[in-house]
């Protein structure tokens, strides 16, 4: 009896030592609290990710639990190093949040929540450049789209491989604009844009445009911004061609006597035993001189009349 009083003995004093050490270990900051984190708390669906877990204490054999919300997912045992946890995200539960737990004999303690956020890649944007040029300078807009992936995407533009602009934030669907000036000279200038959100290693380039320079040939860029206005000069001069032969065409055209349109009547009585069909032409009067003198004083003009056939 009294071995087994003396074991409860020993055993509440081995409780009370935890107890006493893992109040120790509170006021003492032995055991801080862990933290977590990843690379990046953006990602695709389906992507592999990486959860790393610190404690300060490099000295304590400590063990690792990995949370998604109450529900534990993966334990280690580490001392000193940082214990990674490799999960995919693929649904909106696998969003988190997630916490990292550290327990040392019956002292524990908990990281900070953390979450990931699902986002779409950015396509490749397009760059369109408008110029107004003076006799001295040019006036170049650059205007820089995507029209694909999460918001907001940031946006930079290139001459060659030189930044010429600060980062340009967008949150809506709408071109980043950056206006510059430049002197008119003979050299050819390449321009290209960036965009970039919160995917890592995600950026996309624009296909270079080029600029050429102010003198010789235009080249392929004069041609594209001269095109519109050249359409609408080639449909207008068409129009006008068009209008002037019609109007030519009306004032030359005269009837021609005998070959004016005729009316047809038919009748037709019995089926087809008997049919009838009459013909109709215009008479046509002309005046002519008297035959001879005698007749000159007694009569008036004559007139001839044409042939009625039916």
């Amino acid at each position: 009896m009294w071995k087994k009083s003396f074991l409860v003995f020993l055993f509440s004093l081995s409780v009370q030592k935890a107890a006493l050490d893992c109040e120790r270990v509170r006021k003492t900051n032995e055991l801080p609290s862990p933290s977590l984190h990843s690379e990046t708390d953006t990602v695709r669906r389906g992507q592999n990710v990486s959860l790393s877990c610190l404690q300060q204490n490099k000295s304590l054999e400590i063990t690792y639990f990995l949370f998604r919300g109450d529900k534990r997912l993966q334990t280690q045992d580490g001392k000193g190093e940082p214990v990674t946890f490799n999960l995919t995200v693929s649904e909106a539960h696998d969003l988190g949040p997630y916490k990292c737990k550290v327990q040392v004999a019956n002292c524990s303690k908990y990281s900070l929540p953390f979450n990931f956020t699902f986002a779409d890649p950015v396509t490749a944007p397009v760059l369109n450049i408008s110029v107004i040029q003076t006799k001295t300078d040019r006036y170049i807009t650059l205007r820089c789209i995507s029209f694909n992936g999460s918001l907001p995407i940031n946006y930079i533009f290139f001459e060659k491989n030189i930044t010429i602009s600060p980062v340009i934030s967008k949150d809506v669907r709408k071109p980043a604009e950056f206006n510059i000036t430049k002197s008119n000279t003979a050299e050819v200038k390449e321009y290209r844009c960036k965009a970039k959100n919160r995917l890592p290693d995600h950026a996309k380039y624009s296909k270079p445009v080029t600029i050429p320079s102010t003198g010789g040939d235009c080249g392929p860029f004069c041609l594209q911004l001269l095109l519109p206005g050249l359409l609408l000069v080639l449909i207008i001069i068409i129009l006008v061609l068009a209008f002037w032969m019609l109007r030519k065409y009306k004032a030359n055209e005269k009837p021609v006597p005998g070959l004016e349109p005729k009316q047809c009547v038919s009748s037709a009585q019995d089926g087809a035993k008997y049919s009838q069909e009459i013909h109709y032409a215009d008479p046509v009067f002309q005046q002519v001189a008297p035959r001879d003198q005698e007749n000159s004083n007694n009569s008036k003009d004559g007139y001839v009349y044409s042939e009625l056939v039916l």
